[in-house]
């Protein structure tokens, strides 16, 4: 959220001129003051930055991330989706995708601005998360009208996102906590929380047959020494414990098993 800055503090200025931890953008050379995030302002803004920031295909996000697509301009969107890279300072371009919220007190000329220069320095799109009102988010894209989704609907950023984003889940923190569990599942390569559900159910089904090849051998009066049956415990081959199973109710030693 953007005010202009106090009298006096008219430029022109260059980027480079400002250093990080300035609460300044710049438009055209001239400087916007931007102030501190109230409560919530800071917390909507904490909360679609975890579900972006954890998208499978995002290298990098950032909040009030400093842009600079031409030495007279430099844009902080409250969460930016960029590529990953080691620049120190200001990062050169513009971000493909880029959020603002707006809460009480926004200047909507600035911000209308602000959009327009980021869509006109590449990016893709521009999410307007409005949290006075009714809650909805604006679809800002190059070249196409605006959109406004509600409640119940999803954004998508093809290229840059993976997966829909619930417009709920830019300002709902349950929400955003759902979006940001599946994000994670599926960076450590599950769909979701039913597949690891059921990867417990396989394992349980596993170490229970496990179990009776062992119990079978004992009963059968067959010795098992540790070390097979530390492999027998340790197998997550389901088809391979089937077959140990069936082995040990017609070997006449333990070791015979893995023969």
């Amino acid at each position: 959220m953007a005010t202009q800055p106090s009298k006096g503090e008219h430029g022109p200025f260059r980027a480079d001129q400002l250093h990080d931890g300035d609460r300044y953008e710049l438009s055209n050379g001239h400087p916007i003051y931007c102030a501190p995030a109230g409560r919530e302002h800071a917390g909507r803004n904490l909360t679609g930055a975890a579900v972006l920031e954890t998208d499978p295909d995002v290298e990098w996000a950032g909040v009030d991330a400093g842009f600079t697509p031409d030495p007279g301009t430099l844009r902080a969107p409250d969460v930016a989706v960029a590529a990953a890279g080691t620049e120190q300072g200001w990062i050169p371009g513009a971000p493909p995708l880029a959020v603002e919220y707006a809460g009480a007190g926004q200047d909507d000329e600035d911000l209308r601005t602000k959009i327009a220069e980021l869509l006109q320095s590449g990016t893709r799109q521009v999410w307007v998360v409005h949290l006075t009102g009714p809650r909805r988010v604006e679809v800002h894209r190059a070249d196409q009208p605006m959109r406004v989704l509600g409640p119940g609907e999803v954004l998508s950023a093809p290229g840059v996102l993976r997966n829909p984003v619930p417009v709920e889940a830019l300002y709902d923190r349950e929400a955003g906590h759902r979006a940001v569990l599946r994000n994670l599942l599926q960076r450590a390569g599950y769909e979701g929380i039913e597949a690891i559900r059921e990867e417990g159910r396989e394992e349980g089904r596993g170490e229970g047959i496990a179990q009776s090849i062992l119990i079978l051998l004992a009963g059968r009066g067959l010795a098992t020494d540790e070390a097979a049956r530390d492999r027998i415990l340790a197998c997550r081959d389901r088809e391979q414990l089937n077959a140990w199973l069936l082995a040990a109710a017609r070997v006449e030693a333990a070791g015979q098993l893995f023969d």
